[in-house]
């Protein structure tokens, strides 16, 4: 063989370091790479070296990274730093650092001998000033002189409250920046803001300082080895997926972690965030963003992949009140109120459960359910995606004897782990195809254990699990050292990510989330339902649910009755906030079963906070579809303040749509008179209820108490009204204005709901007072209420009810 020959061989052999390295650079994209020979130096430094996280999973990242890069030509040094000094935490640290494990590859004796490594590569600093980053600086850069080294760059991981983020960037990037030519990565941990502003706010502060090629913000699931193996599962399987993996055979998608352990110790970090913030607008969302996106075509070119999911992102369908169903365990108020020594009148609208309906607005998944589900407190601890396909399959023979996949329900499943099966696996039915995967990461489990997962055993699917399982931080870890940004959040991503949630959490922030007992005793309370483009819980809440314990829970409104007939009540705000969703929910029956929702308002002041709470917070009322009514008005122009029309108008009416010939106010100002009876005011009433309520049937009566036991405009002592077969009548009040326009008992009480709503102190001698009274509807005329084939419920808060 020539020497030329020779020199061929010895190239296309592979042993040219030069060619090898270039190539690593072309594939991984691995700017930091020196292919001169010499790779450089990196100095890695931990910032909340002494936390929680660092101690339960960062140190022990770095140490596996510089397991895998130990001898491929790179030097380390490793620095910890935190606000105390030296004396305080130095210890701590390496407590920490002798405690590192080798994964179950390693010889001892190689692992011995590079635990021992890591340990004399690492160091303390205290970084509490920008001083102190100076003096970082000075000392990395006194290393790689002492040593003859040169630098090839510096990853700062910020395992940090992102309060401190600013100040730490500007000290970064004033002092302690690497030399020209070397790369700077900085790694940020969630939360990245609490809503969108404040997320904009954030990111426009760290962009001051550094470049977005340089900013990695960390979501550990997505180093999840399931969720990380999404795409390559998707790009390797293409031929079986590309026909059914849209709108035409997917059924729905399921993204669901589940938490058995609560908040407790946790709980100042809760009120502000709760479990959407927490978890589903972060985790949740990307893992939706890499089912439902377009695969690139070359799927390891970070740019394609994360313009791919900001594509899918902005996409996404806005959600309102119905798109969502939210859950409080039982426990979360106390524990609030003696974690952050709050006192017994404190509340919280906290979610510690939800799920939420996302529809993503493209030809591929038009109609898909996406259903995102976390929560705290619940009966497992698990965490999947299940990929539902439309059973559209007939078999004749009976399943037992044929055994055949084909006849099974089909689904891909991606157990990201915990859960009966316990490990992280991807499932696939058999009646679907058999997946592919590389062999040197995923392999076929063929020695399965005797369960059952959605309904079938686990013989029912083919089932791959990784060779060597590996934490999610250190995949991470390693990709941030390898510059590998799509498993990261991009500015642009975050911010159309918060821009996509904030809107429902200003909504459901101020909306009462179901209370639930917590574990297996949930039952099916959380269960919910895909109904009418929105969700819904399964079952109603329990009744009967009395004594202290329930009175002093927000939201776990005692249900129990009252008179004879059903009761709710609560705090003032949280019984507001339930009747105003009963409305809304009668209005759906209502519309649905004949198109129109028929609607009675009573006046006097008990209703306006109601009024306001209709007109901000519920913006799928279907008001164009909802017919407004009075019960009562009083006897002035409806430009007087006294006018119950007026207050409506305010109130209501002036913040929502609903159509002009919708609205019937009360004729009490006909031919420039005021309540004439020779205007015929109350005929002309009653005859539009007949014309547009049918069977002069409303679908529901909104009614006050008044001091006296009078409602509507109904007073003790009064004939008219409570008996005879008037519809509308007038009356005369005790007080001023004296004459009133009032709907009789009679018709009231064919409505099919009549709701009573009781608020205050100033009620609760009434209240105290009827429940012990004789039912005489001439001295009390709410006796008289009594709807002949509909349903009376009364709301009455703990003030009028307790005192």
């Amino acid at each position: 063989m020539t020497s030329l020959e020779d020199e061929e061989e010895r190239i296309l052999g592979g042993n040219n370091m030069l060619l090898n390295c270039l190539l690593i650079v072309l594939l991984l994209g691995a700017n930091f790479v020196d292919c001169t020979g010499q790779k450089g130096h990196i100095s890695v430094i931990l910032v909340g070296a002494t936390g929680d996280l660092a101690k339960k999973y960062l140190w022990q990242g770095l140490f596996n990274l510089y397991l895998n890069e130990a001898d491929r030509g790179h030097s380390f040094s490793f620095y910890g730093g935190a606000l105390s000094p030296p004396e305080k935490a130095e210890g701590l640290m390496f407590d920490v650092l002798k405690s590192l494990q080798c994964p179950g590859d390693v010889t001892p004796d190689r692992c011995a001998l590079l635990k021992d490594q890591f340990l004399r590569l690492g160091r303390y600093r205290q970084l509490k000033t920008a001083e102190n980053y100076t003096a970082l600086n000075q000392d990395i850069q006194n290393t790689m002189s002492e040593e003859g080294l040169h630098e090839s760059g510096r990853l700062f991981y910020l395992s940090v409250p992102p309060f401190t983020y600013t100040d730490i960037a500007r000290s970064i990037n004033a002092t302690c920046r690497p030399l020209p030519g070397a790369w700077l990565r900085v790694v940020l941990e969630k939360p990245f803001g609490h809503d969108y502003a404040s997320a904009q706010q954030l990111a426009s502060d760290l962009q001051m300082f550094f470049k977005e090629e340089e900013i990695y913000r960390i979501d550990h699931y997505l180093g999840k080895q399931t969720v990380e193996q999404i795409l390559p599962f998707r790009r390797q399987n293409r031929k079986h997926l590309d026909p059914i993996w849209n709108r035409e055979y997917v059924e729905r998608v399921e993204i669901v972690l589940k938490e058995t352990v609560d908040a407790k110790a946790r709980t100042s970090f809760y009120e502000e965030y709760g479990v959407i913030r927490d978890v589903i607008q972060n985790h949740l969302t990307e893992i939706l963003t890499s089912l439902s996106m377009e695969v690139p075509l070359n799927y390891s070119k970070s740019y394609d992949v994360l313009q791919a999911k900001l594509e899918v992102m902005n996409s996404l369908q806005s959600l309102d009140h119905s798109s969502a169903v939210i859950g409080q365990y039982q426990d979360y108020l106390m524990q609030v109120r003696e974690e952050l020594e709050k006192n017994s009148n404190f509340f919280t609208n906290t979610q510690t459960f939800a799920g939420v309906l996302v529809q993503i607005d493209n030809t591929r998944w038009e109609g898909v359910p996406f259903i995102l589900t976390s929560g705290k407190a619940l009966d497992e601890r698990t965490a999947y995606v299940r990929v539902l396909f439309k059973d559209n399959s007939f078999c004749l023979q009976k399943e037992e004897k044929t055994g055949r996949a084909f006849c099974k329900r089909k689904q891909i499943i991606f157990h990201i782990g915990h859960g009966d099966l316990g490990f992280p696996a991807i499932l696939v039915s058999r009646g679907l195809f058999k997946p592919k995967f590389p062999s040197s990461q995923w392999r076929e489990t063929t020695e399965l254990p005797l369960l059952h997962l959605f309904g079938q055993a686990l013989s029912d699917y083919y089932v791959y699990r990784p060779v060597q399982e590996m934490d999610a931080y250190s995949l991470l870890i390693s990709n941030i050292f390898y510059g590998k940004k799509e498993t990261f959040v991009t500015t642009k991503n975050l911010l159309s990510s918060w821009k996509f949630w904030t809107p429902l959490l200003e909504i459901l922030d101020r909306e009462s989330p179901r209370v639930y007992p917590g574990g297996s005793e949930n039952d099916q309370l959380l269960d919910f339902v895909i109904e009418n483009g929105g969700l819904r819980f399964a079952a109603v809440e329990p009744l009967e649910i009395m004594g202290m314990e329930q009175k002093t829970n927000s939201f776990a409104s005692i249900h129990s009755t009252f008179l004879g007939n059903s009761m709710v009540s609560n705090w003032d705000e949280q019984l507001i906030e339930k009747l105003a969703q009963d409305i809304q929910l009668a209005a759906e029956s209502a519309v649905q079963h004949s198109g129109v929702f028929h609607l009675a308002l009573s006046g006097g002041s008990t209703p306006l906070a109601l009024f306001q709470r209709l007109s901000k917070h519920h913006h799928g009322f279907p008001w164009k579809r909802t017919h407004l009514w009075l019960v009562d008005e009083r006897c002035v122009p409806f430009t007087e303040p006294d006018s119950n029309f007026g207050n409506i108008e305010k109130y209501l009416l002036q913040h929502v749509r609903v159509p002009y010939i919708n609205i019937h106010p009360m004729p009490v100002d006909r031919n420039q008179r005021i309540c004439s009876e020779e205007d015929l005011g109350t005929e002309v009433y009653a005859k539009e209820i007949s014309a547009h309520v049918s069977n002069s049937s409303f679908d529901m009566v909104l009614l006050g108490l008044g001091n006296d036991g009078h409602t509507a405009s109904i007073f003790p002592g009064a004939q008219d009204g409570i008996e005879g077969d008037k519809l509308v009548l007038f009356t005369e009040s005790p007080g001023h204005p004296y004459r009133r326009m009032s709907l009789s008992l009679s018709l009231i009480n064919k409505a099919r709901k009549v709701a009573v709503l009781v608020l205050g102190k100033g009620k609760h001698d009434i209240v105290t007072l009827i429940s012990r009274a004789e039912r005489n509807p001439i001295k009390w005329p709410i006796f008289g209420i009594n709807p002949t084939f509909g349903k009376l419920v009364w709301y009455i808060d703990y003030d009028a009810l307790l005192k």
